[in-house]
């Protein structure tokens, strides 16, 4: 399978390195940024994990998406702020039979992908992997997970089961949902009540639980968004949105969010598509979401 992969950056790096240990695959790296193609194309994917770090080389990056043709997959690994520019940049790549996958944090990111190249072909998902860049072409693996990912309609296509045989061959475990939306949903409440409140307290995710305030907080903001959830008939799978939080909080404490990371590295968050997102469909609907307000805000704030 040709696989092309628009972002090189932890997330990026991380699946197509793992996507090109099963041979008969093809991976292409795009990159806006020409350091992260040349540390690709001279020494491939250095990925740390437990201290150990291993050479991913059976891969190539470019900056160019016309070079790279048309593909069978193209998975979009941006931050969600450049979603639509990265998929209209990247247009070369989209043929008329590409899956495009969607493994993004955040909502509406399927709406802006589908805005650009239409809605057939577009398919999403989420991952619980994590990873963190530690220079361009090397990360560290910093959390092993399930991926999740659906046809947009539910339906259980051929071309949905043959991404999921081949992540599952890559060494990522990866299952077909028939209600995607709602598994967008439930990663979302996550991210609203870890990302938002590490990024403004520079805490790693475990010690969110350790301070009451904090964990209030997490309580608050992830109840507005299952409040909201709910006012849109969106059916999660799990019950107590909340709980479910606070277990990824203990999964994954020493990790950095990737909200964490981006205000230590001075760049712009995803706060508009996470917490940001939670306002925006509780005005539609009429359900009050003050905390969500003031944690976008509040984040906003660290941005200027």
């Amino acid at each position: 399978m040709k696989i092309v992969i628009i972002g090189a950056g932890a997330m990026g790096c991380l699946y197509g390195a793992k996507l090109s240990l099963v041979p008969e695959n093809k991976i292409v790296l795009l990159a806006a940024r020409t350091e992260y193609v040349d540390a690709v194309n001279s020494h491939g994917v250095l990925m740390e994990s437990d201290g150990v770090f291993t050479r991913y080389d059976n891969l190539n990056a470019s900056t160019d998406a016309s070079s790279a043709g048309h593909a069978d997959l193209a998975i979009i690994f941006v931050k969600s702020h450049s979603t639509k520019r990265a998929v209209e940049n990247h247009i070369a790549v989209f043929g008329p039979e590409t899956a495009v996958l969607t493994l993004q944090n955040g909502l509406g990111n399927v709406e802006l992908i589908c805005e650009v190249i239409g809605s057939k072909n577009v398919v999403a998902g989420t991952t619980a992997h994590g990873a963190t860049a530690l220079e361009p072409g090397k990360i560290r693996h910093a959390g092993i997970g399930k991926s999740v990912i659906g046809e947009l309609d539910g339906r259980q296509t051929e071309r949905i089961k043959k991404i999921c045989d081949v992540f599952n061959k890559a060494g990522l475990e990866t299952a077909v949902s028939d209600d995607v939306l709602s598994v967008i949903w439930g990663k979302l409440l996550v991210n609203v009540g870890i990302n938002a409140l590490t990024g403004i307290t520079k805490l790693h995710n475990g010690e969110l639980l350790e301070h009451p305030e904090i964990t209030e907080l997490l309580e608050l903001a992830v109840a507005e968004g299952a409040a909201v959830a709910k006012a849109k008939g969106i059916k999660l799978a799990f019950d107590d949105p909340v709980s479910r939080t606070k277990e990824v909080c203990i999964a994954t404490a020493k990790n950095k969010a990737s909200m964490l990371q981006d205000i230590l590295n001075h760049k712009k968050t995803e706060i508009d598509m996470i917490n940001g997102a939670i306002v925006r469909e509780g005005s539609k609907l009429g359900v009050a979401t003050p905390v969500n307000s003031a944690l976008t805000n509040l984040i906003k704030f660290i941005e200027k």
